[in-house]
């Protein structure tokens, strides 16, 4: 029989080769509909009404005038009188009418009263947050205040990451269309198989069996869109209430005010070493904001490199911000900018280059030592670090200083519970039907990889069906842990199938099922190709009864645990304050690699998304209004395409890298960017930059205060 373990990549046609993802021509043909798309017959639009204060009681709701407003059809109430809102943006009501401008229209004549309440939306050190704090954790390893006194050299320092919003190109909504009792819901989610529940516990639906969501392709979520959220429930309702379908796409000002946010961090640190950089102790007072709301434990900090001796104490910033969302490596950006930024300015003062810092340290790293060492060679390799890298300062003439900056990152990746059925039928066709979704990272690609090469056909032969609540339930897209996932399930549910067939064609072989397997097309005897049939033929084999083999996440086909180092080079004006990214080399593993063009191109895009919250991203609220400041595309900034310069790509194979299982690579390559280009800028200039975004006002100001941090 068929074994479901991973064949050898030497051995494989499919897996580890650079194959171009399915939906490619759909997507870049707008031959595929997003939610954002649908439009069904007889549709109303609906819009949201909003607070416009950062915290308020909602005293009375008055919806008279906006009911006699042209085309409205109805209202639903979100946020009921004597109820709190609790940032600029909350949810209050909802309005469904025929059109787009009716509904937006409508809402505004919404009136609610509002009793209006203190308020805090900066993320200030505690010390200054008064009331606003709650301390979440404190720990102590070793003896920090003896290591730190017994030091050779000490370096303090403060660093920070802002609030910064997950800026979905897709904004989040839905199309809710009811069937009787049956609800269709078109959703722009990362939860596909989830998300049916939640509108049983609303009390929406009567069952979950009874509400399907439809979605074959979403326009971006990096951990903001697991819950149907309060306007996916406001939408039900007001479908429900209207019996006509209604589709509810938040507009982009409400998408950045109330759909998420990554929380800040900041911290003030002091870390020590000998002089011959062997980091002793490390002491950090840190805090930041998620919202309205305190959430987890104390940072891990340092991060990767586990310093023995040492004493951290976190406190969180209560605000009225928004809600505080996972973003793509919930934590570890702002954790790793700290870090790395501190033990950058230590291996500053110590006179050191920074790389040879971290190798000296490496054993500090744990279980991935050797995996952290070897990625620094091979991204130092490739940035030239060698014969680029100069001592903190750009002696050189000129208002353009080059410099080089380094860091380390770490994720787990463990697959998901997953399950798939994978169906042969009589004609020869193949499908591999799973609950999840492609938040456009290639995940219906890989399926059809592993289906294919299971089989020992090509890719095209392979129909994949994800996207829809209907078929076998699957796991949240969220923690990289799709691909781990579905990989597993469908290699498991593949050999199943072709199991069954193999004892189908076995006497036409002449055969005991265990000495066939699939290649090319055929199956055929193990060592005599003479003795053959096509796939074709093999599956006619059936008669009318087509084969569905079932499959269940495996944990002896995945892992967990990668690392990653990451190099930038940047220009700096120093009469402008403009930084540039010349150059970022990421070098990453994932373990078993199953399709890597898709993986290089998951770093790719992490790579972007780094420099783009390294040099414009920040959420800014007026502290007097409470508001969020630039909630539209022309202040809220994105990197373009010629913000930044070459991006160089490496993925770790060989010898103690696929040989592991698949474990997923979503979030680590989005960690590094932040710190290794805040640690170029300040090899660069001689000065630290303290807080990302490294914007222009900030590195004149840092260059203005001349002071090395």
């Amino acid at each position: 029989m068929a074994d479901y373990h991973w064949p050898p990549t030497d051995k494989c046609n499919l897996i580890g080769r650079r194959i171009a993802r399915l939906d490619g021509p759909w997507k870049s043909s707008g031959r595929i509909k997003y939610s954002y798309d649908m439009n069904r017959p007889n549709m109303l639009h609906a819009k949201m009404v909003f607070s416009p204060y950062a915290h308020a009681k909602v005293v009375s709701i008055d919806t008279s005038a906006a009911e006699k407003m042209p085309g409205v059809k109805a209202i639903d109430i979100i946020t009921e009188p004597g109820k709190e809102v609790f940032w600029a943006g909350h949810e209050v009501a909802a309005v469904a009418a025929e059109t787009e401008e009716q509904a937006r229209d409508a809402a505004r004549r919404v009136q609610v009263r509002y009793e209006k309440l203190p308020h805090l939306v900066s993320d200030v050190e505690p010390s200054k947050a008064g009331e606003h704090t709650k301390q979440l954790a404190e720990q102590t390893d070793g003896n920090p205040d003896q290591a730190l006194q017994q030091a050779e050299v000490t370096s303090e320092g403060e660093y920070g990451v802002p609030v910064i919003t997950h800026c979905c190109l897709e904004t989040h909504g839905q199309v809710a269309e009811w069937d009787g009792d049956n609800l269709t819901v078109y959703a722009s989610t990362q939860n596909v198989s989830g998300i049916p529940g939640e509108f049983v516990r609303a009390k929406i639906a009567d069952s979950a069996d009874k509400v399907r969501v439809l979605t074959p392709v979403m326009g971006g979520g990096f951990g903001s869109k697991f819950g149907a959220d309060t306007w996916g429930l406001a939408c039900a309702r007001l479908a429900k209430k209207t019996g006509r379908p209604v589709k509810l796409m938040l507009e982009r000002d409400q998408e950045l005010m109330a759909a998420g946010a990554r929380p800040s961090m900041y911290a003030k640190v002091k870390v020590g070493a000998k002089r011959d950089g062997t980091l002793t102790g490390w002491q950090s007072e840190s805090w930041g904001t998620g919202g309205p709301d305190a959430q987890g434990g104390a940072p891990s900090i340092p991060y990767v490199v586990r310093i023995p001796d040492r004493r951290i104490r976190h406190t969180t910033v209560l605000t009225n911000i928004g809600p505080a969302r996972a973003w793509r490596a919930p934590n570890h950006p702002q954790m790793c900018l700290i870090t790395m930024s501190a033990l950058d300015d230590l291996a500053a003062k110590l006179g050191m280059d920074p790389v040879e810092m971290l190798q000296k340290n490496i054993d500090m790293t744990g279980q991935l030592s050797k995996t952290y060492s070897a990625e620094l060679e091979k991204a130092a390799e490739l940035m030239d670090w060698k014969k680029k890298w100069h001592p903190r300062g750009d002696k050189t003439p000129g208002s353009i200083k080059r410099g080089l900056g380094v860091s380390i990152h770490t994720w787990g990746g463990r697959g998901h519970d997953s399950n798939c059925n994978c169906v042969i039928q009589p004609d020869g066709s193949l499908s591999a039907s799973l609950g999840s979704q492609d938040l456009g990272t290639g995940t219906r690609t890989v399926i059809g990889i592993v289906t294919a090469e299971t089989m020992g056909l090509p890719l095209e032969a392979v129909k994949v069906n994800i996207g829809d609540s209907k078929y076998p339930a699957d796991g949240a897209s969220g923690g990289s842990t799709t691909v781990g996932g579905v990989s597993s399930s469908t290699r498991r549910a593949a050999t199943a199938a072709l199991n069954q067939l193999l004892e189908k064609v076995a006497p036409s072989l002449n055969a005991k099922p265990e000495e066939l397997e699939a290649v090319d097309g055929k199956i055929r005897v193990i060592g005599n190709p003479s003795r053959a049939i096509s796939w074709k033929q093999a599956c006619a084999k059936l008669g009318t009864t087509p084969i569905t083999g079932v499959g269940q996440r495996s944990n002896d086909l995945i892992s967990s645990g990668v690392g990653g180092a990451q190099m930038a080079e940047v220009s700096v004006d120093t009469e402008t304050g403009q930084v540039y990214v010349d150059k970022l080399v990421a070098v990453q593993d994932c373990g078993l690699i199953i399709d890597l063009k898709t993986a290089e191109s998951q770093v790719y895009g992490a790579c972007i998304m780094g420099i783009t919250y390294s040099l414009f991203e920040h959420k800014i609220m007026d502290e007097q209004t409470g508001r969020c400041l630039n909630a539209d595309m022309e202040f809220y900034k994105l990197a373009g395409i010629g913000d930044f310069g070459e991006i160089v790509v490496h993925m770790m194979t060989g010898s103690g890298f696929d040989e592991r299982g698949v474990i997923g690579l979503g979030e680590p390559p989005v960690i590094s960017p932040g710190a290794a280009i805040s640690n170029a800028v300040a090899n660069a200039i001689g000065v630290r930059v303290p807080t990302l975004p490294l914007t222009p006002d900030k590195v004149l100001g840092a260059l203005e205060k001349g002071a090395v941090a």
